[in-house]
């Protein structure tokens, strides 16, 4: 197993995403305690896997819950309601991932760290089990105390 990138590289990962859900969402998210994860999705859920390139290499994988993942489609939609997570959700919750890596590579550029990112993959289902050769690291992010979204970042840098 490749052990996770060092600690002082998970605040970007976090403040891209805080940053884009917020604008483009309106919802103010909070941090949870991060853990180790043995990346088990257990509920029915909406998950999106982005792959790392350059001097950081692995994956970002951004959870939610099928409810969540709904309301976060229909927030990003202008309140239109979604009732199923049909093509024009999804790929509103894929562009999301994309927003969100896209400044995340932006912050790592600005500590001269360049990376670069794979597009997305979803996965819709429940008992989910994946498995990667990098640690991984899993971050929660609530709204009015509700976890909304697991952060799963499993990369590290490249000497």
């Amino acid at each position: 197993m490749i052990p996770a990138m060092d600690v002082k590289y998970i605040n970007p990962f976090l403040q891209s995403s805080i940053t884009i859900v917020e604008s483009v969402t309106q919802m103010k998210l909070t941090v949870g305690k991060p853990e180790k994860t043995d990346f088990y999705i257990h509920d029915k859920s909406y998950t999106i896997q982005v792959g790392v390139v350059g001097e950081m290499k692995g994956q970002v994988i951004i959870s939610m819950v099928e409810p969540y993942a709904k309301e976060i489609a229909s927030r990003m939609m202008f309140g239109m309601p979604v009732e199923e997570l049909d093509d024009m959700a999804c790929s509103a919750l894929n562009e999301l991932s994309n927003m969100i890596m896209g400044n995340t590579a932006t912050i790592f550029s600005t500590l001269g760290v360049l990376i670069d990112i794979t597009p997305p993959l979803a996965v819709h289902g429940e008992k989910l089990q994946l498995k990667s050769d990098v640690d991984g690291l899993k971050v929660p992010l609530s709204f009015e105390g509700k976890n909304y979204i697991n952060l799963y970042i499993c990369v590290y840098q490249d000497k």
